[in-house]
């Protein structure tokens, strides 16, 4: 047993240091920067309970992004140096960040440990490489991300730190290859546990879905399918489609993950979802042939998803309400009745109607999946989403882009269990036409302004506030932009209090809310590394039926306008198209 010696190193405060819902994230360049992430370790191993360091066992693994393997062995250096037991880690430092929530709260050791958290390395579906973006995020014992209350010591931490704990001539672990090395360190025997990426999350998955039925759609020759791991982490699980589903190896796109992502932004939408949308008949220069009937895609850490059927992109919003309509005819894990539902504040009110309409409990809350975790550990909600492209339910405590596309899976091969050998199959489009039919349509589309100056665009906040003070003023402004435009009957800005903590989350987007239901959301987002990003939601609600086939873009053309001369976009960011339209 090899012998290492614990070293502490005296540092410096940095600046900027402060962990939002989705951790740390910078430029590689900044992470590399002497003692950069070895203060931020330090300082989550200082705001935790010492139980939950000292003799414990940790995850440390990521999306594998560049910077990872380097970060990796630095923080089993820094675990050893703090007396940590033993460290988890995936194979080749690949855990997607549903299966790190997977493995904290499923995955017992050979010698009957379990994990009590986690660092997951990732920048989630932010591009990677040497001069892109790293993060660093810690998920507590339940699996979810750290409430806001241990965020901000790290932070607090993070202004004061003045050493920090490393066992310097600890060896390098050889994380390629699986299998347990011990190191004897001042506290005794010290593990690192190198296992198999997929094994824990996958029976976890068997546990919910009806994997035959699930196969028998996926080899039926009226069926086909793609998914495209966009090179991000998701690749060390395409497998399941494959080896334990029966697709075709064809099937997959960009399923070898790679450090830059392979040069792609690895953010699954119809911007940077290229290949795929162009293969599923969407894109402006589509492929030749016929489009498979479904399509999807998630992103560099795999717990973000996109949901196509042939020729026919499926928003977010639609997705999760969908999925909560048919939760408990078609997947077992929910046979029992749903416990509740809940959604993020700008998603649209297409889940308001399900909840309604089955009798279920229902929660609207801030942006950042720690809220819905709150409500699955009280028992109060089975699935859950939010219009970035996420969506998950109780199973773990993070969204899940695998167990999405399986829970769509589901929904098709029930919707087909009669029909695959004769009759024309039910396809994505018309599940999703049905619903329009049944609940309503919710049009919707998100504008995204990214890397906009910090300071223009906390100034185009402060205007919409503002102009709040006043709702004639406001719709006197609509009124002289578009006469069509139903009357604006609140606004404010969105403030939750939540019902299992009772603590309350301030400044959680603006909000305009229209007599015919619809809205007008801005928020500033937190997920890039640098500038800011301005975020404008916009919903229309349609009850008829006769009206829910219009283009949505056409639909909310006025809404559109309004939003962008209300808000002055233009004159405060210089922008006169967003980055992104999803």
């Amino acid at each position: 047993m090899v012998l290492f010696k614990v070293s502490t190193v005296k540092t410096t405060p940095f600046d900027g240091q402060k962990p939002g819902t989705s951790g740390l994230r910078k430029k590689v360049k900044i992470f590399k920067e002497p003692h950069y992430l070895h203060n931020f370790v330090q300082a989550t191993f200082n705001a935790l309970s010492p139980e939950k360091v000292r003799g414990a066992t940790l995850v440390v693994s990521g999306d594998g992004r560049y910077f990872s393997k380097e970060a990796i062995q630095i923080i089993i250096k820094m675990s050893a140096g703090n007396g940590v037991r033993r460290v988890w880690v995936g194979q080749n430092g690949l855990l997607s960040t549903p299966a790190v929530s997977a493995v904290i709260r499923e995955r017992i050791g050979h010698d009957g440990s379990k994990a009590s958290g986690a660092f997951i390395l990732t920048a989630s579906h932010n591009p990677g490489g040497p001069n892109e973006d790293f993060g660093i995020k810690y998920n507590m014992e339940n699996g979810g991300p750290a409430p806001e209350s241990v965020t901000d010591e790290i932070f607090e931490n993070t202004k004061t730190i003045q050493q920090y704990l490393i066992a310097e001539d600890l060896l390098d672990v050889d994380i390629s290859t699986i299998g347990i090395t011990s190191f004897s360190g001042p506290d005794g025997q010290f593990d690192v546990d190198v296992f198999d990426s997929a094994t824990d999350y996958l029976k976890l998955m068997k546990s919910i879905f009806d994997f035959q039925s699930i196969r028998k759609l996926l080899t039926s020759p009226k069926f086909t399918f793609c998914y495209d791991a966009l090179h991000g982490v998701g690749g060390a699980y395409a497998g399941i489609f494959v080896e334990e589903l029966g697709a075709k190896e064809s099937s997959l796109l960009n399923c070898v993950p790679k450090e830059d992502f392979g040069g792609g932004h690895p953010d699954p939408n119809l911007t940077y979802a290229k290949e795929l949308v162009a293969t599923m008949g969407l894109g402006k220069s589509s492929l030749p042939g016929e489009p498979p009937e479904f399509g999807a895609a998630s992103d560099g850490d795999a717990d973000r998803n996109m949901i196509l059927g042939k020729r026919f992109f499926v928003t977010p919003s639609d997705s999760v309400a969908i999925i909560a309509a048919n939760a408990v005819q078609a997947i077992p894990y929910f046979s029992g009745g749903l416990k509740g539902v809940a959604r993020s504040m700008p998603t649209s009110a297409a889940l308001d109607v399900v909840a309604n309409h089955l009798n279920l409990k229902f929660f609207e809350v801030p942006t950042g999946w720690k809220f819905f975790g709150n409500l699955m550990d009280a028992g109060l909600c089975s699935v859950c989403g939010e219009e970035s492209f996420g969506t998950g339910s109780d199973h773990i405590r993070e969204k899940d882009g695998i167990w999405a596309v399986l829970a769509w899976l589901s929904i098709i091969a029930y919707k087909n269990k009669d029909n695959l050998n004769g009759e024309k199959l039910v396809t994505v489009e018309d599940i999703v036409r049905d619903h329009w039919t049944k609940f309503g349509r919710h049009y919707y589309t998100r504008y995204d302004y990214e890397n906009v100056d910090a300071g223009a665009a906390k100034e185009l906040m402060a205007h919409l506030v503002k102009l709040q003070s006043s709702l004639e003023e406001v719709n006197n402004i609509v009124k002289g932009i578009r006469s069509d435009v139903s009357k604006v009957v609140d606004a404010d800005e969105f403030e939750y209090k939540d019902p299992v903590d009772g603590s309350i989350s301030k400044h959680q987007g603006i909000r305009y809310l229209f007599e015919d239901g619809s809205r007008l959301v801005f928020r500033l987002s937190g997920t890039g590394s640098e500038g800011a990003t301005i975020r404008l939601y916009i919903e229309q609600y349609e009850k008829d039926a006769s009206k829910t086939g219009r283009e949505s873009q056409e639909a909310l053309a006025p809404l559109v306008e309004v939003a962008l001369k209300l808000s002055k976009m233009q004159e405060f960011t210089g922008r006169d198209v967003p980055t992104v339209i999803t």
